[in-house]
């Protein structure tokens, strides 16, 4: 009874701090009814209204739920943050169901994909969209991409400890947001000048500012939504595509990284060893593939290098713009460009994938294990990431645990894979299934065509499935299975015993 009721109270606490995330996602929402009024979009008024409505009633239903300051374990946090992401993505597929009269799969589908920073769309002409509802779903990728629990942690004047829990049970190791509420609050401000200031200098380069502003908030949220139906083919610009590389590469990288440029250390933001290895992987991923599109694919050199590096930069930072249509490829280069998706960006960035800091720690620890088996047992081999020494008890377990997410995300492409062909008889070939399903774990969004408005129900809900998995990465969902996997055997368990004790005979 007393576990029942400090659970209880967990949840309430839980309850509380996500209805004022809830409130601020509603206030924030009516942005885009700025846009509605610039475009007289009238008819979308009730659609529009309908997102904000719900957030702030919901919010105010569940804030004012009575609560006792506690701290949450981390189980009921998890189980709190997936509901809430599903609740989100239900709520904002509301504007696109009754602007668009899409089905509530298709609805839930372009909303979680906005959210999750995702970028594959329902949509079967983006030209025809009311600009209102295209707003809104750039405006949901930008908020998605730095997370809505970050967003919500950095307009409250105080953070609590629930709300850092919330935090973590997001998806996200590596604090973005530092301990104090103002310097969060900072940190957005980082993201406003980044986005405002790359606007700016798309538009340096003859494009419209309702594209610019649209183009550059999906790309520094890692994003792929565009607001024409040819995507950036539409603007026949390389320019423009060389101009986004930065911007994506700046959405990639740790938010806290840019706090060093803020304090004016940009000398130790380019000595950072993840901002290293981030820019290295993009050359390398971009000079490979460049090379395999001149050699397998036959494209003349100067094609080549411009669809080979844009894609590159775009799959390591999950960002999903494209230039080209990867289902014209050979194979090998849809294998790399696969593997930069798998691997994505840096921890503490808007990008998804398995990061960039798990396979280097992936690395430094397959070394360790290597030199730990041509000596003694009784020498101690010590774990060195950079320039700092890790302790052996600390070392085990933090490599065991990064193999292990590695691991499960294989195995969950693996399962998606083995689902999909079996639900799905089309002539894509199985590379270019692969591709499509790390895209959307890795919350990419580059495609080569598998999935859109015409895809059968069951694939679309692996695709939704997949893009609620990567964002939350996997293991806070499996721990969330375990828990009530755990819970059904317990109840069971019971149940059995007071069976048995109830048909015990008495004995004198």
């Amino acid at each position: 009874m007393n576990n029942s009721m400090k659970r209880f109270e967990q949840i309430a606490m839980i309850a509380h701090d996500m209805g004022l995330i809830f409130e601020f996602l509603g206030l924030a929402s009516l942005l885009p009814l700025i846009v509605l009024v610039l475009y007289r979009e009238w008819n979308m008024l009730i659609p529009m209204i309908s997102a904000p409505l719900v957030f702030i009633v919901l919010g105010l239903l569940i804030s004012h739920i009575p609560h006792e300051d506690l701290e949450p374990s981390f189980s009921v946090t998890l189980n709190a943050v997936a509901l809430s992401w599903f609740a989100i993505a239900l709520i904002g597929a509301l504007p696109f169901m009754l602007g668009l009269h899409m089905s509530f799969t298709d609805g839930i589908f372009e909303a979680i994909s906005g959210w999750t920073g995702t970028g594959f769309t329902m949509l079967a002409s983006i030209d025809s969209t009311p600009k209102t509802l295209l707003f809104w779903r750039t405006f949901t990728q930008w908020i998605g991409g730095i997370g809505i629990i970050a967003f919500g942690i950095s307009l409250r004047r105080k953070t609590r400890v629930s709300l850092f829990r919330l935090y973590r049970a997001e998806g996200r190791e590596e604090e973005l947001v530092p301990a104090a509420a103002s310097t969060s609050r900072r940190m957005w401000m980082i993201y406003l000048v980044l986005t405002f200031a790359f606007t700016g200098f798309v538009m340096l380069l003859g494009i419209p500012l309702w594209d610019s502003l649209n183009l550059v908030m999906v790309a520094i949220a890692t994003g792929a939504f565009t607001v024409h139906s040819g995507g950036l083919a539409y603007y026949h610009s390389h320019l423009l595509e060389a101009a986004l590389i930065p911007v994506m590469l700046a959405g990639a990288i740790p938010f806290k990284v840019f706090f060093l440029m803020y304090n004016g250390k940009v000398r130790d933001m380019l000595r950072n060893n993840t901002v290293r290895a981030l820019l290295l992987l993009a050359l390398a991923g971009s000079v490979f593939t460049s090379i395999d599109l001149f050699l397998f694919d036959k494209l003349p050199l100067a094609e080549a290098f411009c669809e080979g590096t844009f894609t590159a930069v775009s799959a390591l930072c999950t960002c999903g713009l494209q230039n080209s249509d990867p289902h014209l490829w050979a194979t090998i280069p849809i294998a790399l460009t696969t593997m930069m998706m798998f691997i994505g960006g840096a921890m503490g960035s808007t990008s998804g994938g398995v990061k960039v800091n798990r396979v280097m720690l992936a690395y430094e620890g397959v070394k360790w294990w290597f030199r730990r088996f041509f000596v003694s047992s009784r020498v101690i081999v010590p774990l060195r990431l950079g320039r700092k020494t890790i302790a052996r008890e600390i070392s085990d377990v933090a490599i065991s645990k990064n193999m292990l997410v590695i691991v499960i995300y294989v195995l969950t492409i693996f399962i998606g894979t083995i689902l999909t062909l079996h639900l799905y008889i089309t002539s894509f070939r199985l590379d270019e299934v692969v591709f499509e399903l790390v895209s959307a774990l890795s919350n990419a969004g580059l495609t080569v065509g598998l999935i859109g408005a015409t895809s059968p129900f069951a694939i679309k809900w692996i695709f939704i499935i997949l893009m609620w998995l990567g964002r939350l990465e996997i293991v806070p969902v499996i721990i969330i299975v375990m828990g009530l996997v755990k819970g059904i055997e317990m109840d069971l368990a019971s149940d059995t015993e007071g069976a048995s004790s109830k048909e015990e005979p008495h004995t004198g």
